[in-house]
Parts: structure tokens; sequence; C-alpha cells
């Protein structure tokens, strides 16, 4: 009777432990899941930026929406300058009238230094996104018989934007992409600022949206008859387009209106008091 008793003590000792050995698993498994979890989460910030290395490239492609520091153009044209890159387009929404960004960053670049106005592209376009300027410029490139294009975007679009150009292109050109290190986004400490946290789920949601949009999609062909028109600055200067009016003769030209106003206010101030002079005699 005892040594029933005893092994049925025994028993239930072994129950307790076999639980808390499963209960301990448990919480590791979860733990482990968590830490992973947690891993990708963070590296998913470094994976959404693509860095290619390169050397030289024929093309560069300044996508729309840079900040007013002008980084995007910047870049390019210190590519175009050390002679790593042949040829930039500069991507610009139409802003008002026949006047597009593109003119602003444009301008800003042969400001800032010597080019040549030969090898520079704007691109005035009403696109409201990336995959439409793909659809927009990739033929284009075709067309010229372009072998390597470095897009120029913000570091948390670039996986998502090379996959869109080169998905439509097929293979050609290649379409590579850069991470400029620009402050609105660090692939290192993304997770610790708050507007790269925004940026971070801004990307993942357009990049989901990009493979639903892309999926069966075949690389674009050459339509003459739909490529768009690109000319060269200096094509451009050449034509006589107008210009953007610089804000010196803008004020010029208000202050030149002020002066003519306030003596036009002057000489009507005193010919009353002439008359009134008169009257008074």
């Amino acid at each position: 009777m005892s040594r029933i008793l005893e092994n049925r003590k025994l028993s239930k000792r072994q129950k307790r432990e076999r639980r808390n050995r499963l209960l301990a698993a448990a919480v590791a498994v979860v733990v482990a899941a968590l830490a992973f979890g947690y891993w990708l989460f963070v590296n998913s910030g470094r994976w959404l930026v693509k860095d290619d290395a390169f050397k030289k490239v024929t093309w560069v492609a300044v996508l729309e929406g840079q900040s007013n520091n002008m980084e995007r153009t910047d870049y390019a044209a210190k590519l175009l300058a050390s002679g790593k890159a042949d040829s930039v387009v500069v991507f610009g929404r139409r802003i008002f009238r026949d006047y597009s960004s593109a003119d602003f960053y444009v301008a800003d670049m042969f400001r800032a230094g010597d080019l040549d106005s030969t090898r520079v592209f704007p691109f005035t376009h009403d696109d409201p996104s990336t995959i439409e300027e793909a659809v927009s410029i990739v033929p284009w490139f075709k067309a010229r018989h372009a072998d390597t294009v470095l897009l120029v975007t913000s570091a948390s679009a670039t996986r998502r934007a090379s996959k869109i150009f080169n998905t439509l292109a097929g293979g050609n050109p290649v379409f590579l992409t850069v991470d400029i290190h620009h402050y609105s986004y660090n692939p290192e400490t993304w997770l610790g600022e708050r507007e790269a946290r925004k940026l971070w789920i801004r990307e993942v949601l357009a990049y989901i949206q990009m493979k639903y949009e892309l999926f069966g999609v075949e690389p674009l062909e050459v339509d003459p008859k739909r490529l768009p028109l690109l000319r060269t600055v200096k094509q451009l200067h050449d034509d006589e387009q107008p210009e953007l009016i610089p804000l010196e003769t803008l004020n010029s030209s208000s202050s030149a209106e002020e002066k003519s106003s306030s003596s036009e206010a002057q000489n009507s101030s005193s010919s009353v008091a002439d008359s009134s002079e008169a009257k008074h005699e």
C-alpha cells in the first residue's frame, strides 16, 4: 500500500515537472518569436533602402518629391560635374500653367554650378505617382537605347522605385538606386525618429500596393506616338521659352509702382492745395 502511494506521489511530481518544462519552453518560444519579430521590424527599415554601388552611369533620373534643400538635384549636379553621369533628367510636376517644379530645380542646378546645358533634360509631367512616372519615361529611355539609369529619390522609396522601374523596363535599361543620405530618413536610426517612422509606414503600405498593381504586368514597349517630348536646357533656351521672372525683377517692379503711385498722390495733393489757395485769394 505504501509503495502504491509513493508511486502516485512520484507520478504527480513528474507531471508537475513536465508541466513546468512545457511552460518554460512555451515562454522561451514566445520570447524568441518576439525577439525575432523585433529584429525583423527594425531591419525592415534597412530593407526599404536599396543602395546600389556604381562607378558611372549614362543617365540620372531625379524623381519628383525632394525637399526645399534641393538634395536630389544637388546630388545629380555633383555626378554630372564629376563625370560620373553623362546626362540628367529632372522630373517636375506642372504647378502653374506652363511652369513646373522642374523649372525651379533646373534653374537652381545651374545657379549652383557650371553645367553642360546640353546634358540636362527637364521633364514636365502631371503624373501623380511613381508608377505613372515610370510608365511615362521608361519607353523614352528605351527609345534612346539607355543601358543604365540611376534613380535619385528618397532613401525609404529606393526599393519600391527600383522594383517599379525594373519591372516595367524588363531589364532594358537597368535602373539603379542610391541612398543619398538625407537627414529625412536614416535606415539605422529610423525607429527613434518621428518623421522617419511616418515615412516607414507610408512606404510599407505603398510597397504592398505596388506589388498588387504590378502583378501580371508585362514590360513596356516603345510607342513613338506616345513618347514624351524632352528637350535639353540649351534647346529650350534657344527656342526662347518663357523664363521664370526673377524675384529681384518683381521687387523692383513693385517698388517702381509704389514710387509712381506715391508721386501721383503728391502731385494730386499739391494741385488740390493750389486750387484751394486760388479760391481763397
